[in-house]
């Protein structure tokens, strides 16, 4: 690889990276591509040469974060044997993406709070490719005898909402637990200790019991 497609490559992904962050905080309708380009440091030419325009732009970033994500749930399910395992894989993967990707989760939520107003049918199909592969591992789960009264919707909010909310309140969870020491806001829990803490209690409503 030359050194001109190890550029071009870095800086694509400074201006997704930073047009994350920005999404995330102001929302797609207030963030300006001037913005962007500031943030990373190019010109408005250089960022329309690798993005048409701002739309397409925010369908890149989430496009390139959820096909990580799914990537990286797929080869964790890899060394996986059973359901269990696999849900196991799914949350603990999830959790540990969202938490070295923190703008996601707040971006995602800020877009379902739009009721998906700039939500582009391929972004829209990669959300519901994460989905159909939690729901495989579920029905996998109630067909081998594992899992029982399964709504697939229901898990899947349970675990991804979790997350995303535990993530994005971070440091307000923090700034309470300051103001009043005797309020419990899990601001010190690791982001293991809460994957760890939802699939215990989803496999335990899931799982037959003997």
């Amino acid at each position: 690889m030359s050194k001109s497609q190890r550029n071009a490559i870095s800086t694509k992904a400074k201006i997704i990276e930073n047009s994350m962050i920005l999404f995330s905080k102001n929302g797609f309708d207030a963030t300006t591509v001037d913005e962007i380009a500031n943030e990373s440091e190019v010109n408005k030419a250089l960022l329309y040469y690798y993005f048409k325009n701002k739309s397409i732009l925010y369908e890149t970033v989430m496009n390139e974060v959820l096909s990580s994500i799914y990537a990286q749930i797929i080869e964790a399910n890899k060394l996986c044997t059973n359901p269990v395992s696999e849900l196991e894989a799914f949350i603990k993967t999830y959790a540990d993406f969202a938490d070295k990707q923190p703008y996601f989760p707040a971006l995602l939520l800020r877009e379902l709070s739009d009721n998906g107003a700039h939500l582009p049918e391929k972004m829209f199909s990669s959300m519901r490719r994460l989905f159909k592969l939690l729901s495989a591992i579920l029905k996998k789960g109630e067909e081998e005898g594992v899992f029982q009264n399964v709504v697939p919707m229901v898990i899947h909010f349970m675990i991804i909402g979790t997350i995303n909310l535990l993530v994005t309140t971070a440091p307000l969870r923090k700034k309470a637990a300051l103001i009043n020491e005797e309020i419990d806001t899990c601001s010190d829990c690791s982001i293991d200790e809460i994957s760890n803490y939802i699939f215990e209690k989803i496999k335990g409503i899931l799982e037959v019991k003997e």
